[in-house]
């Protein structure tokens, strides 16, 4: 460490990094490390595909894969369309002009997870939905009830930023509103789009709560499978399981960023 004439250590700002780099190996690096030793190995500790090749051969375990993949998606798009044209009616200055509307719509992130689900079941239930007659209907109103505070959100900070010029000059040259829409607004909220979906699409794949609580059993999901692996003791099945997630995660988050920055240069160079 470098000293100053009057023998005080000089401080650096490249210090700052030293709690997040031991954040990042403790609770990230580590723990994967983990998951990944009890995915590849058996009871003896030795090399082992047996998770892999157990996995791949149940078809009630890749069945609900495909079904918390299609869930996600669903639930990622339907937030999408609604959280959308509101994110977009809380940007405008002259609808919402100290920003009260938005803590509103976000107030319910600030609610236990386990409090808001509960609610929402006996919501449904009161209106004759409930995982006896309607349970994916009851998981997907759920999973859109709960997640789309974190689509409106992001979506919400970028359409702040969006160039108002742009959009008038579009109007002024004689673009149609979907033209404008399309050709100037969209362009320039793809980055809160992308968040959007991120923030959505992956926790819903790993969410168990709410299908287990609403739809009473009867859909069963990614995370489910984990969490019932682990509670059973079954650690290299769910450890496999676990980085599929993973995977699906990373993937995901390559795909978004990447489509992210092909949209914003195209939108640029238009």
């Amino acid at each position: 460490m470098k000293k100053n004439k009057k023998g005080f250590v000089l401080f650096k700002r490249k210090y700052l990094c030293i709690p997040y780099g031991l954040f990042l190996v403790l609770f990230i690096i580590i723990p994967i490390l983990i998951i990944a030793y009890y995915a590849f190995s058996d009871d003896t500790g030795a090399l082992s595909l047996n998770a892999l090749v157990g996995f791949f051969t149940s078809w009630s375990k890749v069945n609900v894969l495909f079904t918390s993949v299609f869930i996600a998606l669903q639930t990622t798009l339907l937030c999408l369309l609604i959280g959308y044209p509101l994110a977009y009616f809380l940007a405008d200055k002259k609808v919402n002009k100290n920003a009260v509307l938005i803590t509103l719509f976000v107030a319910p992130m600030w609610i236990n997870f386990v409090l808001r689900t509960g609610a929402t079941r006996d919501l449904l239930t009161w209106m004759g939905i409930n995982g006896g007659n309607a349970p994916y209907l009851a998981t997907l109103i759920g999973m859109v009830q709960n997640y789309l505070p974190f689509v409106i959100l992001p979506l919400y900070t970028t359409m702040l930023k969006l160039d108002k010029s742009q959009i008038e000059a579009a109007a002024d040259l004689g673009a149609n509103p979907f033209q404008v829409f399309y050709k100037s607004i969209l362009p320039q909220s793809v980055p809160g789009i992308v968040s959007a979906f991120t923030m959505t699409f992956m926790p819903t794949m790993s969410s168990y709560v709410i299908s287990d609580t609403l739809s009473e059993g009867k859909i069963t999901l990614f995370g489910n499978y984990i969490y019932l692996d682990f509670a059973n003791n079954l650690w290299h099945d769910g450890s496999f399981m676990a980085m599929i997630m993973l995977v699906i995660i990373g993937l995901t988050m390559f795909l978004t960023r990447n489509s992210g920055k092909e949209e914003r240069e195209g939108g640029a160079s238009w």
